[in-house]
């Protein structure tokens, strides 16, 4: 399918692998410019250089980082079209070892890191004619899941900011939307499974397997193209089937 994304810029977060690798490929073949930001260098090094891309390595933590992150993007392209938010996921914890230092460290990974890359990229956004934000959550904000306490307590937040900034951005033509991933094929979905997942693992979801982060990229890219203009605020789950709530 030609999505006409040829000639629009994507800033893709984690873009060095998992479901960020799987977006900036799936975005990357409908033709956009590409802007890969991660921690790895050598990694994100490689697979920029197989898609085209550019590399900014850097954390979504780090002000700084993202700022630069920006700066390389327009000096490289001359603006932003489309953004893609995501961090990653916190450590594995359940609600009794909470405390205030972890809780701060995934407010700052999850929901700060969106918040400022978009607002830095907001003025670009505003002068292309297809502004697109795309956030990377996790099935936990439609379902919390046993020891994923930080990732249940602060994605939902990320999901109310996005919600709120649609409304706010929607009478500019901007788009923002949340895709909540369940059991994806990825490194992190392997430390729940360094075994590989059961029988019984994947009976729990109705599809009867894993997700993969190329299925994650071709949702986003639909979601960046103008036949999408029309879906903003929402939260798309991607699981196989396997969170159980009718909204």
């Amino acid at each position: 399918m030609n999505l006409e994304l040829k000639g629009r810029t994507a800033i893709v977060c984690g873009g060095s692998a998992g479901i960020g690798l799987g977006i900036a490929e799936a975005l990357g073949e409908e033709g956009a410019n590409l802007v890969l930001f991660a921690r790895r260098p050598d990694v994100l090094e490689r697979e920029a250089e197989r898609l085209g891309a550019v590399a900014v390595a850097g954390d979504v933590a780090v002000a700084d980082d993202l700022e630069r992150l920006v700066r390389t993007t327009v000096d490289t392209f001359g603006g932003i079209d489309i953004v893609i938010n995501n961090s990653g996921g916190p450590p594995r914890t359940p609600a009794l070892a909470l405390d205030e230092e972890n809780v701060l460290a995934a407010v700052q990974l999850m929901l700060v890191s969106a918040v400022r890359l978009t607002s830095l990229c907001l003025p670009y956004l505003e002068q292309s004619a297809c502004g697109r934000v795309v956030n990377v959550t996790s099935s936990t904000v439609r379902e919390p899941a046993d020891n994923l306490a930080l990732s249940n307590a602060v994605r939902p937040g990320v999901v109310g900011w996005a919600k709120t900034l649609a409304r706010e951005l929607g009478p500019k033509g901007i788009t923002i939307n949340s895709i909540a991933p369940g059991r994806i094929d990825t490194a992190r979905i392997r430390e729940v499974y360094p075994d590989g997942p059961t029988e019984s693992d994947l009976e729990a979801i109705p599809l009867g397997r894993l997700g993969t982060p190329r299925e994650i990229g071709d949702l986003v890219a639909f979601l960046c193209s103008d036949r999408a203009a029309y879906i903003t605020g929402t939260v798309l789950p991607v699981d196989g089937g396997l969170t159980r709530g009718l909204l």
